[in-house]
């Protein structure tokens, strides 16, 4: 069975980190192992791993 190929996302320009707030993440998660984000009406989950890496979902 063939199944259609996915055409992959172009390539996003590079921006410049000094124009970008930066967060702590200490500051975010003030010690919860996860906090809630609220974006466009919709809630996302953010947790950080028991490999200390971040985990997004909706």
């Amino acid at each position: 069975m063939n199944l259609p190929q996915k055409t992959p996302y172009p390539a996003q320009p590079v921006e410049n980190t000094a124009d970008r707030p930066r967060v702590d993440s200490e500051q975010l998660f003030r010690g919860a192992p996860a906090v809630e984000i609220e974006h466009a009406g919709q809630r996302y989950l953010l947790r950080v791993t028991r490999e200390n890496k971040l985990i997004l979902t909706k």
